[in-house]
């Protein structure tokens, strides 16, 4: 590298690192902007003063869409890795400053949206001085965040065996099949799943853990339905069964209030709930700052209980859990979910 591109790159700041990445991610200059609370034009014209320090054009516009050059492909391995050495020297030096100071970015699988927030908000009443950030999206959204070092702990599903996870489960999710309260089999006592072979089948999006589930659930039992829709989040696919669209799997944690209406139902169909866990991750070897471990301990110790108290999972149901989702502390991915 001549000395003239080395002192440009030298130009090249940490925010317009994170600009490039957040960019990278969501494929949009506007939603990077919503996410770092930047107006489009700022976003723009950070990445141009840094494809000008770097040299080379990182990002096509095709459409709406942003589309990485190879160039940028390149050059985000290597933003990811600064900002993660950076991320980790703020986690070594937060050590110094104590729990009450100190810096947690938690991330979530958007089912978690319904019960991690209040549960939080207690670790957060006891610890006012901590800046906590949380970041929220689907299973493989999540995973990427984890890989590329951009959060400190995780709540989601069993991890997958493909990163190496320190990961461990903290309470029971069961997942069920709902319908609209006034389905045809609403009110049947028991149902095979082939009973609801004429219904549509409403998807969650792939990525999605509960997407994950119902592919493995329906291949295991040779189900196949005649008609399904794909469609994107929970609260989407809730919207779908209220309206008549068709019947589908979901979180058990994301019905209170449609269940308390007698807007949705579930239907007893055998082997439900499908029992799963929630597990809170971390990349192996991640040096956890104080506030870090203080979080994890917490949501270890009383997001079981909370849950319980939520949701009403009682002992049976985590025996259940535990059965089918062993609790771990996996060093070089032990799980078996990929």
């Amino acid at each position: 590298m001549a000395d003239h591109e080395y002192l440009m790159l030298l130009r090249v700041t940490l925010r317009q690192l994170q600009i490039f990445q957040a960019v990278a991610h969501a494929r949009s200059f506007v939603r990077a902007g919503e996410l770092l609370h930047l107006s489009q034009p700022g976003v723009s014209m950070q990445i141009r003063q840094l494809e000008e320090a770097v040299g080379l054009p990182l990002l096509d516009r095709i459409g709406r869409r942003v589309v990485l050059t190879e160039a940028g492909q390149r050059f985000l391995d290597h933003a990811a890795r600064i900002l993660g050495e950076v991320q980790d020297a703020a986690a070594d030096l937060d050590g110094l400053k104590g729990l009450q100071r100190g810096r947690v970015v938690i991330g979530m699988v958007s089912t978690a949206k319904y019960f991690l927030p209040r549960l939080l908000a207690r670790f957060t009443a006891a610890h006012p001085e901590l800046d906590l950030r949380i970041y929220s999206g689907n299973r493989d959204e999540l995973i990427g965040t984890l890989g590329r070092n951009e959060i400190d702990l995780a709540v989601m599903g069993r991890p997958p065996a493909r990163l190496e996870l320190e990961s461990e489960l903290f309470a029971p999710h069961p997942f069920v099949v709902i319908a609209p309260g006034g389905h045809r089999l609403a009110a049947a006592p028991s149902l095979d799943l082939f009973d609801l072979r004429d219904d549509t089948v409403l998807l969650r999006e792939r990525g999605s853990g509960t997407r994950l589930l119902m592919d493995d659930w329906f291949r295991k039992a040779l189900f196949a339905p005649r008609r399904q829709i794909e469609m994107g989040g929970n609260e989407t696919v809730k919207q779908g069964v209220l309206a008549g669209l068709g019947v589908s799997i979901l979180s058990r944690h994301t019905l209170t209030l449609e269940l308390a209406h007698g807007a949705i139902a579930i239907l007893p169909v055998d082997g439900t709930p499908v029992m799963r866990g929630w597990y809170v991750a971390h990349r192996a070897g991640k040096r956890l700052s104080p506030a870090a471990l203080a979080l994890r301990r917490f949501v270890l110790e009383e997001g079981g209980g909370f849950l319980g108290e939520a949701f009403g999972a009682g002992p049976a149901d985590a025996a259940t859990a535990r059965q089918g989702a062993r609790p771990r502390r996996s060093s070089v991915g032990q799980s078996t979910e990929r």
